[in-house]
């Protein structure tokens, strides 16, 4: 069947409703001023209030998520010697690291294999998109497919949980996605307020720009400050009836979005065009080198949870890693994007480490699941970038949670090996088998939330954990 996939504890306080009557109206009426501006989204920039307050160099995670599923056997855990029912067409080649092997469509990250761990004894329960992802993302353990998410993400939980610290003086918002994913995962019941600040289109183009951030006019700067004044008038209503803080919360959305519409400290850190050439070489001139290498400009410069997604033109025919046989030819289309993101996340982790931000910044590069060892052959439903004509038999790989891989480095982990293993096909992990909530465990330990003893209260104010099995990997703290 076709599935082309576009498709003593530490008790933390629920985040306020977002009732008819409540915040969304305070919001709504103290962003008014700003309505004529035209700012597309300016709801979403409320994110980075989150009163949030780390030092610059607070620990920071990058997430590169590949969404559809990488075929693990394609690229990180080769199995040359299986029959070719199930081997796929690559070589495999060494790495720099004694007893690591990789395919032949990652030459780049072969040669940086020192730097980095890969994790090849992954594996969740749900065979679906959303319900993997949500498993992922949020920790949710059903496998039923479902269209939103019940629980927050570790991104929105992160930016939540930080957003209790000291009052941050940075203008960059602490959680940011640059063509993030979006599309299963989400806040759940902490609200929009912690959404991240999103960034959409391609990098690479000339035409290409970050809106409301960093207005340069001096003129306009005023006439946004003489705007404001409408929130000022707000302060003369009677804030006895303010039984929820609304009001509060207004404060912090509305300085957070003049502070991201004036400061140029937030136009610079996204502006590409303040790195070198060569490096934007090194990258990739094209959408995926130039995300990773925004996303590296941003930790820099103290974002604290940044995401970004392998997706679109570059992944295929569908856009995506979801290798049917429906979808893509699934080994013309891993030669077809392999270059790119070999070079990009290469790229990456290089650069993290020459700057000296490996200690600060974990990288981490994964998808929901992997792909099925056994290759199967059905008929393509249309031509593409990848694909045959419609009606061409070709060999894909189905969805595969059982066993699958992802790759580590940064974080102060140490690196150049490989933990874990499967079996002989690749179908299961026969050593250190980790789960969704071992890998929601370590990312909240890298960013210094004990995952084992906090909670947050859901809408109906239960506590509720926000891992609920899984302890760190210990290989990777």
């Amino acid at each position: 069947m076709s599935d082309p996939f576009h498709a003593s504890s530490v008790r933390c306080a629920g985040p306020q409703s977002f009732g008819q009557g409540g915040r969304r109206g305070f919001i709504k009426m103290g962003l008014a001023g700003f309505a004529s501006l035209s700012l597309p989204g300016l709801l979403r920039l409320k994110s980075a209030t989150a009163s949030a307050g780390a030092p610059k160099l607070k620990k920071s995670i990058i997430m590169v998520w590949k969404p559809g599923g990488c075929s693990h056997l394609d690229t990180y855990d080769p199995k040359p010697d299986i029959g070719s029912e199930y081997r796929g067409p690559f070589k495999t080649i060494s790495t720099s690291v004694p007893g690591m092997n990789f395919t032949e469509l990652l030459p780049m990250q072969a040669r940086i294999a020192d730097k980095l761990t890969v994790l090849r004894s992954m594996h969740q329960t749900a065979p679906g998109h959303p319900a993997g992802s949500m498993q992922m993302l949020s920790g949710d353990p059903e496998t039923r497919d479902k269209p939103k998410p019940k629980y927050p993400d570790w991104m929105t939980v992160a930016n939540y949980l930080r957003s209790k610290d000291a009052p941050r003086d940075n203008p960059l918002p602490r959680y940011v996605g640059v063509n993030p994913p979006l599309e299963y995962n989400g806040p759940a019941y902490l609200g929009d307020a912690y959404s991240p600040f999103t960034v959409m289109g391609d990098p690479n183009l000339p035409t290409f720009s970050v809106p409301n951030i960093g207005l340069s006019d001096p003129n306009e700067v005023k006439r946004l400050s003489q705007r404001s004044t409408l929130r000022q008038r707000l302060d003369t209503l009677d804030r006895a009836f303010d039984k929820q803080g609304e009001l509060g919360a207004l404060d912090q959305f509305e300085t957070q979005a003049m502070s991201l519409l004036t400061s140029p400290l937030t136009r610079e850190a996204f502006d590409l065009t303040k790195e070198d050439e060569r490096t934007r070489d090194r990258y990739g001139r094209n959408a995926w080198g130039q995300q990773l290498l925004m996303a590296r400009r941003l930790v820099e410069a103290g974002v604290e949870v940044m995401t970004t997604s392998m997706s679109g033109p570059l992944c295929g025919r569908v856009g995506n890693w979801d290798d049917h046989a429906v979808n893509h030819h699934i080994f013309d289309a891993m030669r077809y994007r392999a270059q790119a993101y070999d070079q990009a996340v290469t790229a990456l982790i290089e650069d993290i480490y020459e700057r000296g931000l490996d200690q600060q910044v974990l990288v981490v590069v994964t998808g929901e699941f992997g792909r099925t060892p056994k290759i199967e052959h059905s008929p393509s439903t249309g031509e593409g970038i990848g694909s045959g004509p419609a009606g061409t038999t070709q060999p894909g790989r189905d969805h595969w949670p059982r066993a699958f891989s992802n790759v580590w480095a940064g974080g102060g982990i140490q690196t150049g090996r490989f933990i874990g293993a499967t079996d002989k096909r690749g179908e299961d992990p026969i050593e250190r088998a980790c789960s969704a909530g071992d890998f929601l465990a370590t990312i909240y330990h890298h960013l210094g939330i004990d995952s084992a003893n906090t909670f947050i209260n859901d809408l109906n104010g239960r506590p509720t954990p926000i891992v609920d099995r899984g302890r760190p990997i210990a290989e990777l703290i």
